[in-house]
């Protein structure tokens, strides 16, 4: 027994740093490392550059609920007829993955994992998080292709969602659109969400497409803005279809001139 406590009073320490050591390891073991990972997430966390991708498809969905509700104040306050109130999107979509896009026309095209199998059709809106992307421009059995509305061929027929100022917003390949006015004093303001308008032939009304960034009124020949889109085009993964009937008649109002989303007749993704 002497020997016993005389061994332990010199090994105490050493031994229990061994037995720590061990039930350390065993426990990284049992919880695959999970501590590790969490410890070395927060020390590094303020060397993360920027939001996760997680964050800036929350952010754009937080952005679209907001227009919405902005959108739904004005067509209450203001009383429009009933034609011009209705719901942009009262049909249920079809969800779809993106499963291709290439390095050349990265802002131009999309191909989704539906077709027409799945009751996909030309002309076809497709929404993501944040609000519109594009519409549908050519299917197959199995998958489709969508023309983005940040296409430099891009023109939808736009208004200002609170002041109701009309133009068309075209695409410049890339994140921001320009949207040009039809009116020569149009009502807006930095920070103005942009909405999709009823005298679009192409798509449905009250659509979020973004919001203003910059002002450019002085324009010739047409005053004009930038606006940055809701939706993340340059992350998307996924979207949704919704199927869309174009109006048969147009309101007897300025119409975009140039609003034309080009639709191959044989092209398949």
């Amino acid at each position: 027994m002497f020997a016993l406590r005389q061994w332990w009073s010199r090994y105490a320490l050493r031994a229990s740093l061994i037995a720590l050591a061990i039930a350390s390891a065993w426990s990284v073991h049992r919880l695959n490392a999970a501590p590790i990972y969490e410890m070395y997430r927060w020390i590094t966390l303020p060397l993360q550059p920027g939001p996760s991708r997680a964050e800036i498809l929350e952010a754009s969905a937080i952005q679209e609920l907001r227009q919405r509700v902005i959108e739904l104040e004005v067509q209450n306050r203001t009383l429009r007829e009933t034609v011009d109130a209705a719901p942009a999107t009262a049909q249920e979509g079809i969800p779809a993955a993106v499963i291709g896009r290439s390095a050349g026309d990265w802002w131009q095209q999309l191909v989704l994992s539906r077709g027409s199998n799945d009751g996909i059709q030309i002309g076809d809106i497709v929404a993501g998080p944040g609000g519109l992307v594009g519409r549908i421009i050519a299917v197959s059995p199995s998958s489709s292709r969508v023309l983005l509305i940040s296409d430099t061929t891009s023109r939808v027929g736009a208004r200002v969602s609170r002041s109701r100022a009309t133009g068309y917003v075209r695409g410049q390949a890339g994140q921001q659109l320009v949207m040009e006015f039809f009116d020569k004093m149009p009502e807006v303001a930095v920070g103005d969400v942009i909405v999709t308008s009823a005298y679009s032939q192409l798509f449905p009304q009250g659509m979020a497409i973004g919001r203003v960034v910059e002002l450019n009124l002085t324009k010739s020949p047409a005053p004009e803005v930038t606006l940055e889109l809701s939706a993340p085009l340059n992350i998307i993964e996924w979207v949704e279809v919704i199927p869309f009937v174009p109006p048969q008649s147009l309101p007897e109002e300025p119409e975009s001139p140039t609003e034309t989303l080009e639709l191959p007749a044989t092209e398949t993704p």
